[in-house]
Formats: structure tokens, C-alpha cells, sequence
């Protein structure tokens, strides 16, 4: 991709992912967004003139000397400002930028109004510090002159004006430098707020397999919401607020420059154009390598958080030795990676202060001649350097920020990636559902499947073939079979996660049907939103909680926790058994009337296997099973056996025989 595909690309994604927090995107285009913007400019702008106006024109009023010593030449100019053609043209843009926002004030609801306001303040604070800063430059020019003429009197005066300035600027500057971050942290909370939101709905998490290191898919969704974000959501508020500064430094500086010498403005632009132009050539790999990077450095993170997660497993099979190879291998890519991305950092550093040492004798070669012949004087010298230093800087904003910049534009792609693929998701989860309309129905009173085709999403393997079955409240369904054969594969059609090839299947509504695998999930949270989730542990009292959970047998968590609220790392502290019995606690809290068990007592004895089955059969709750023990026929009266090519058969649960499957 050449370099203005490839710029117009990151300008779409970042408009994609920034536009939506300050303007929406599904009705607006983005002229309208550009528009705004430029309204706000132009508000500010005026507002900003209008400002200084009242305060010069205050400062006059009261304290007529202090405006004299401390503000020379400004009302002069401020006056010839508003009787020019300048002042009309101000007022008419800021009344039109004004008449902008009011236009769209029907897109700016649900809190768009507040980061718009942020930002006009803190482009108010960029003017004034702006302003400030050009006033210092004819400061640093009359000291010069004043100590060459050994003029004391005026020196200490102009020292008191440059003493005044700073008092100014420093509050300021820290209002800015609160204001930007605090912004950045809003759009943060409303960006990652967005996202989960998006990442959770119509099952995106599921459909997403983040760590498949294989895939061109998306990896690592959860550094993307958090870290990615957090970094995107800074990083664009520091680059927007300083291309802004950089844009009117130069503006500003560069009618400086030009009123010492049109030669040294001339040069000064050809010079940075050339070397902001060498090192955007060089820096180009630089993007791919930083999107790399956080690529490898998540998935090493996630490595050691797998490794966490895993503990106990690992250390009964003495499995370091592996763990450590795997974790070396995420870590080494990571290194060889990094290496690289060093190697083309300092290159890159050489040109940049290559490009920063040989600007520096710019200003002497121009303004040396023009000095010895003496016409002008030497403050020149003072104000020449800092006009184009001020100004090469603005002009050199990429050639000084280039790696930080290619880090952002890697947490641009990354991000927005992400964004692209879970809204991708959403519309094929849209069509699927229309799709599906016609042969998945909800809200029946029993589970009917009829001549159903089953195969996993995205393969064309074939699982089972035209099944049909019919499960309703007085029934209990056994599905057994060799491994691999589809039995989970059937429960999760049944449970809606995988829609059927063909046919149709009919399932009771949402919260008449409850999944419970063989490993129960445990959330992160408290004893009392384990046992009622999904449901709002408010529903239920603590002596309803210690009641189920002495129904399941699980009386010594109650003794060892007497407090429900407290907060515990479960899956490690709870054994299989004991997280299988807390499934059972959960389903009976929950009171469904269809219940599907994936091996959901595989970690039970015989006889707590049978009592927990008994307590379903008490309530009437009807439940399709997945086991391997001959015991659970007792607790069926249908076994589906599937034989992993498309078979299978119903037969009777009474006398069935697990030896002698298809």
C-alpha cells in the first residue's frame, strides 16, 4: 500500500473510532464532524479576542500604569484589530460556528455537549499560552538590546514584564494539564464501556477465539478494551492538542520570523519539509513492528496468566519444565521482536538529532550578514532563535514524535480492528437470527427437534443427521456415545448456542432453560452471587442461600464461610466436586423447567450423584443429560446414543447396556 492509501486508511479508522464519543456516526458524515470542528475553532478564536478585549480595556480603566508597563503596544493593536476589516470577520465566523452547534444540537445529546465544551476550554488555554509565548519572544529581544546599551532602568522593567508573563502562563499551564487528561479519561470510560458492550452482546466473546496465535483474527480482545483503549483514548487528546499548538505556533511565529528575514522563513520550510519527509521514509517499518509488539507482549501476558489460572494442574504434573518452554518461547518472540524495533528506533534517533544539530545553524548563517552590516540590531539575534526554533518545531512536529506516533497508529489498527470484527459480528448475529427464525422457536413448552441436521458453525462435518425428538416437562433424556460423537455438540443446539444445519427445533424462553457444564463457571465475585447468578442476589435471603446450600450437601461452606458476601478466589479454593454441587445450588435457586447437564456430576460419588438427581426429580424438572456412568440410566427414561458420522437411535433408559453402543 503506498503511503496516501495507507494515510487515508488510518485517518477512516481513526475517525471510526474517535468520531462517535463527540458526534454519532450512524446518521452524521464526516464533513459534519470537520465542521464542527472548525466551528469550535472559530468560537474560540473569537471568544478569545473578546476576552483580552474586556481585560485590556479593564486593566486600562483601573490600574492605567500597570496596563502601560505590563501590556505595551497591546491595546494599540487590539483597537486596530476590531476597526479593520479583522474585527467584522471574527464576529461574523464566531456567530456562524455558534449558529453550527446549535444546528446540530439534536445530535449533541446523551453528554456529547461536555467533551465539545473540554475542548473549546483547552483550545482557549493553547491561544492564550500561544499568545504569551509570542510576547516573550519581543521580551527576550528588548533584554538583549537593553543589556548591549547598558540601559538598567528599562532591563529591570522589561524583567518585571517577562516575570509578569510567567505568572500568568503557569496556572495555565496547569489548568491544561489537567484538563487534557481528564478528558482523556471520560472518553476512556465511554470508549471501553462501548466496546464491552459490543464484546458481550450477541455473543461476540464466544464467536471470537482470541488465542488462536495461528489465526488472523483478533487477538488478545481483553488488552484491546483495556489497555489499547487507555492508550488510544490519551495518546489522540496529547497528538490532537499539540498538532493544534504546533499549527498555531507556527502561524504565529512564522509572521515573526518573516518580519526579520523572508530568506530565513524560506529556508527554515524547505529545510523541515525535506527532513520530515526522509524520516517518514524511514520510519514506515516502524508501525509494523510496534503493532507486532503489543501483539507478542499480550500474548506472553496471557501466557503467565494461563500458567496462574492453571496452577494446580500444573504442579500435579510436575509440568515446569513445559511451562517454562512456552513461557520462553512467547518471551523470546517478544525480545527478537523488540530487537528489532530498537535497531530501527536508533537509526531513526540519528537522523532526528542529525536533523535537530544542523538546524541550529540556520538562524547564524541568515541573520550573521544582515547583522554586520548593520541593519539590524542585536536583540534580532535572541528573537530570531527563539521565532525559529518555535517554528521548526511546529514544522518538525513528525520527525520528533515518530515512534510515538507509530506506536499510536498501531494501537489504532489494533483497536479498531477489534471494533470492525465485534460489529461484524453483530451483523452476522442479525442475519443468523433472521435466518434462524424460521427454524428455531422459543417459548415452548417442551424441546421438539424435528428432522434436524446438526454440524459445527464454519465446518461441513456432519455430527448427526436428521434427528428427531421431542422432550417435555415429565421427561429425562440420557445422550451417550463414544467421544467426539457430538453430545456436547447436541446440547449446545438444544441450549441455542449453535443453530441446526436444517430442520427445526423448538426450546422453552429464557430462564426456563439452564446449561450446566462439567466445569461450573465460577464468577468473579462473592459466595452469594456464585450461587444466585445470573440472577440478582438480592432476590434471595441468606437463609434461602444456606438452606440450598445444605440441600446439595455443601453444609461445611457454610460454616467455613459464614459471611455470603465474601469475596474469594473459588475455582482455586473449591474442589471439582464441590463447584459441581455449587452448579446444583445455582440451578435449584434458579428454578428452570428444563435443565441440560454436560457431565455436570462426573466429579460426585454415586450416592451425592443420585440425591442430587433426586432433588430435579422433586421439583418436576425436566433435564437432557451427557454422561459415561451406567448408574445414570436410573435417573432416564430415553437414552439418544450417537455414533459420530450422523447416526443414532432412542431407546428405552430401563435396561440399557453401555457396553454394546453403536
Amino acid at each position: 500500500m503506498n503511503p496516501l492509501k495507507a494515510l487515508r486508511s488510518q485517518l477512516g479508522k481513526l475517525q471510526r473510532l474517535a468520531q462517535p464519543y463527540f458526534l454519532p456516526v450512524e446518521d452524521t458524515s464526516s464533513w459534519q464532524f470537520l465542521l464542527l470542528a472548525v466551528a469550535l475553532v472559530a468560537v474560540v478564536v473569537g471568544v478569545t479576542l473578546l476576552l483580552l478585549t474586556g481585560v485590556v480595556g479593564l486593566s486600562g480603566a483601573a490600574i492605567p500604569e500597570l496596563r502601560s508597563r505590563f501590556l505595551p503596544g497591546v491595546p494599540e493593536r487590539l483597537a486596530a484589530l476590531w476597526a479593520g476589516p479583522g474585527g467584522p470577520v471574527v464576529t461574523v465566523l464566531m456567530v456562524a460556528g455558534l449558529g453550527c452547534f446549535g444546528v446540530f444540537r439534536g445530535k449533541l445529546r446523551q453528554g456529547r455537549w461536555l467533551p465539545w465544551l473540554l475542548l473549546g476550554v483547552i483550545l482557549l488555554l493553547i491561544l492564550v499560552i500561544n499568545g504569551i509565548n509570542v510576547g516573550i519572544s519581543f521580551i527576550a529581544r528588548n533584554v538583549d538590546n537593553s543589556l548591549v546599551a547598558y540601559d538598567q532602568e528599562n532591563f529591570w522593567k522589561i524583567v518585571a514584564i517577562y516575570a509578569f508573563c510567567l505568572v500568568v502562563a503557569l496556572p495555565i499551564r496547569a489548568l491544561q494539564s489537567y484538563l487534557i487528561p481528564r478528558l482523556g479519561l471520560l472518553w476512556r470510560e465511554w470508549l471501553s464501556g462501548r466496546l464491552l458492550g459490543r464484546y458481550l452482546s450477541n455473543r461476540a466473546y464466544y464467536v471470537l477465539n482470541p488465542n488462536d496465535e495461528s489465526a488472523e483474527g483478533i487477538d488478545n480482545p481483553d488488552q484491546r478494551i483495556s489497555q489499547d483503549t487507555a492508550s488510544f483514548t490519551t495518546t489522540s487528546l496529547s497528538v490532537t492538542v499539540e498538532i493544534l499548538s504546533a499549527l498555531l505556533t507556527f502561524f504565529s511565529f512564522i509572521i515573526v520570523l518573516w518580519s526579520i528575514s523572508d530568506t530565513l522563513a524560506l529556508w527554515l520550510l524547505i529545510y523541515s519539509v525535506a527532513g520530515t519527509a526522509v524520516i517518514v521514509f524511514a520510519s514506515r517499518k516502524l508501525v509494523a513492528l510496534n503493532y507486532q509488539q503489543l501483539k507478542l507482549e499480550a500474548d506472553f501476558r496471557y501466557g503467565l496468566v494461563h500458567i496462574r489460572d492453571n496452577a494446580e494442574a500444573i504442579a500435579f504434573y510436575r509440568g515446569e519444565q513445559q511451562e517454562s518452554k512456552e513461557a520462553e518461547r512467547r518471551l523470546g518472540g517478544a525480545i527478537e521482536n523488540y530487537n528489532r524495533l530498537i535497531i530501527w528506533e536508533a537509526l531513526i534517533s540519528v537522523i532526528q538529532r542529525s536533523y535537530d544539530y544542523f538546524s541550529r545553524f540556520l538562524p547564524w548563517l541568515v541573520i550573521a550578514p544582515i547583522y554586520f552590516a548593520r541593519e539590524v540590531d542585536f536583540g534580532v539575534f535572541g528573537q530570531a532563535s527563539i521565532a525559529f526554533s518555535q517554528v521548526l518545531f511546529s514544522v518538525s512536529y513528525i520527525v520528533n514524535n515518530i515512534d510515538r506516533l507509530a506506536a499510536f497508529s498501531a494501537a489504532i489498527s489494533r483497536l479498531e480492528g477489534f471494533q470492525g470484527k465485534v460489529d461484524e459480528i453483530s451483523g452476522e448475529a442479525a442475519l443468523l437470527r433472521a435466518q434462524e427464525e424460521a427454524r428455531v422457536k422459543t417459548g415452548a413448552d417442551a424441546i421438539v427437534v424435528s428432522h434436524v441436521d446438526l454440524m459445527p458453525p464454519r465446518t461441513d462435518r456432519l455430527l448427526i443427521r436428521d434427528l428427531s425428538l421431542t422432550i417435555d416437562r415429565q421427561q429425562r433424556l440420557l445422550v451417550v456415545g463414544p467421544s467426539g460423537c457430538g453430545k456436547t455438540s447436541f446440547l449446545r443446539m438444544v441450549s441455542g448456542l449453535w443453530p441446526p444445519a436444517s430442520g427445526t427445533v423448538q426450546r422453552p424462553g429464557e430462564g426456563e432453560l439452564l446449561f450446566i457444564p462439567q466445569k461450573p463457571y465460577m464468577l468473579l465475585g462473592s459466595l452469594r452471587e456464585q450461587l444466585a447468578y445470573p440472577l440478582n442476589p438480592d432476590r434471595f435471603s441468606d437463609d434461602q442461600l444456606r438452606h440450598v446450600l445444605e440441600q446439595v450437601r455443601l453444609p461445611e461452606l457454610v460454616q467455613r464461610y459464614p459471611d455470603l458476601s465474601i469475596k474469594q478466589d473459588w475455582p482455586r479454593l473449591l474442589s471439582l466436586g464441590e463447584q459441581q454441587r455449587l452448579a446444583f445450588a445455582r440451578l435449584l435457586l434458579n428454578g428452570p423447567h428444563f435443565v441440560v447437564l454436560d457431565e455436570a456430576t462426573s466429579a460426585l460419588d454415586v450416592t451425592t450423584e443420585r440425591h442430587l438427581y433426586a432433588l430435579l426429580a422433586e421439583r418436576d424438572i425436566a433435564f437432557v443429560s451427557v454422561g459415561h456412568r451406567p448408574t445414570l440410566t436410573a435417573f432416564h427414561d430415553t437414552v439418544l446414543e450417537l455414533d459420530g458420522t450422523g447416526g443414532w437411535r432412542l431407546l428405552p433408559a430401563a435396561g440399557y447396556d453401555f457396553a454394546h453402543q453403536l
